[in-house]
């Protein structure tokens, strides 16, 4: 099941409402593609970009032009979306005069026109997040060595199956499925290197 990786398009007559609004909006991880204008810098600040902030990139082909090349609506949209196949899950702003902004917009999502605001939205198709199996794999050895050291006070199940559950919660919640398998894919292994072990203590009962 796919999703969208949002992009806000931005004019650089936005003021520190809409500015406040979009700041709340935002994620964890976001870049923010800027015009070289005084005018965008006061809304890229207003974003709180910039030093300990969200990571800023100065872009000259985003400056206003007076007469644009036929190709300039294009050559903005191959922009954006090379900063955002560079990293999916994150958030895109982008910070541009009007006239750019509405032709990055005819391009970017011809179905959809400018709102009445300075702040636009456009989601772009990406894929589920990938489970990362090298963290689930070590997170799975850990639980087992931590259930095994346990054992003597608590059932080696018990912890096991408490990070079952929390994995099956982490499942339907939005943005976090792939947290979910991480956390089943780790319960998974600590059970079979927890059963290995058994194994091998009744295989080897001299060894324990």
């Amino acid at each position: 099941m796919s999703d969208l990786q949002r992009i806000f398009v931005i004019t650089e007559q936005a003021g520190g409402a809409e500015l406040a609004a979009l700041r709340a909006r935002l994620g964890r991880s976001v870049v923010v593609l800027t015009a070289p204008t005084a005018e965008a810098r006061r809304v890229v600040e207003g974003l709180g970009a910039g030093p300990g902030g969200h990571e800023t990139v100065p872009e000259v082909l985003l400056a206003p032009v007076r007469f644009p090349g036929v190709d300039r609506g294009h050559r903005l949209d191959d922009l954006v979306r090379r900063h955002a196949v560079a990293d999916r899950w994150r958030d895109i702003v982008v910070v541009a005069d009007p006239a750019t902004v509405t032709l990055l917009l005819r391009v970017l999502a011809p179905d959809q026109l400018p709102t009445a605001g300075p702040v636009t939205e456009v989601g772009l198709p990406r894929g589920t997040r990938p489970v990362p199996l090298a963290r689930a794999l070590v997170g799975g050895a850990a639980l087992a060595l931590v259930a095994g050291l346990l054992g003597a006070v608590v059932p080696v199940w018990v912890l096991p199956l408490l990070v079952v559950v929390a994995g099956l919660a982490l499942l339907v919640v939005p943005g976090n499925r792939h947290h979910g398998q991480t956390l089943l894919i780790a319960a998974g292994v600590a059970v079979l290197l927890g059963a290995l072990a058994v194994a091998g203590s009744s295989r080897f009962p001299g060894a324990w």
